[in-house]
């Protein structure tokens, strides 16, 4: 399928986050291509993915130069993630892979002033979601022709390694269970009905930013310093 639902949204996903953003967590990252464009902007990106195959294809492809993402084979289900770090953290069509529970470990990873911008998957129940998903078939059959109808004449890659597709999962949770439980677990969060059979969560977190004072100065990262490179121990 040439037309990817997720890479259409990547402009809104970074529409959501803070401008002054300087350290970023993509989670389950696949071949990294939202991981670049958030590297793209001159954060410090740690990119995580429960797959070796698919991590590995991601350091090629990124080539591992100077301001490219940290790409790392992990579970954050498991994972240790280090509290009041990032600036802004993004789950992109990955959730559903998780327990939702993970949302809670995300919310602490979040430094002050953060942003967590989830694109999630939903299992369709109901007339509602019967509208929109009808709404969106020929919509989705334009867009894939129109990519590639635009492949056919060479003005997009032909394959290769990034042409790898992650493991696909289907949804557990309806939307109104993604909303529910998502309340009790990031108070103020908004949850977005999106096209395409997505919807678009985005919690920002309003604690206050605290003066770090001199006693805070190089400060290890196990503590939540945001000067670390080490970002996440898996």
């Amino acid at each position: 399928m040439p037309f990817d639902h997720n890479d259409h949204y990547h402009r809104l996903l970074l529409r959501q986050l803070p401008r002054d953003a300087r350290t970023a967590l993509d989670v389950g990252c696949g071949t990294g291509r939202f991981a670049r464009r958030l590297a793209l902007r001159g954060l410090e990106v740690d990119a995580v993915d429960r797959s070796a195959e698919i991590v590995a294809i991601a350091r090629a492809v990124s080539g591992g130069g100077s301001g490219s993402p940290r790409f790392r084979e992990a579970d954050l289900a498991e994972a240790d993630l280090p509290r009041g770090h990032y600036d802004a953290i993004t789950c992109l069509a990955s959730l559903h892979h998780m327990p939702f529970g993970t949302l809670a470990a995300l919310r602490d990873a979040l430094a002050p002033g953060g942003v967590l911008a989830v694109l999630g998957c939903y299992a369709e129940q109901g007339a509602a979601d019967l509208l929109w998903s009808t709404a969106a078939v020929p919509v989705n059959a334009a867009a894939r022709l129109a990519v590639a109808a635009k492949e056919a004449v060479g003005r997009s890659g032909a394959g290769g390694p990034e042409s790898t597709k992650p493991p696909v999962r289907q949804p557990s949770m309806t939307l109104a269970q993604v909303r529910r439980e998502s309340a009790e677990l990031l108070p103020g969060r908004t949850v977005r009905r999106l096209l395409f059979w997505r919807y678009l969560l985005v919690f920002r977190n309003d604690a206050p930013v605290a003066d770090p004072g001199p006693a805070a100065t190089g400060a290890p990262q196990a503590n939540g310093s945001r000067d670390s490179a080490q970002g996440i121990d898996a």
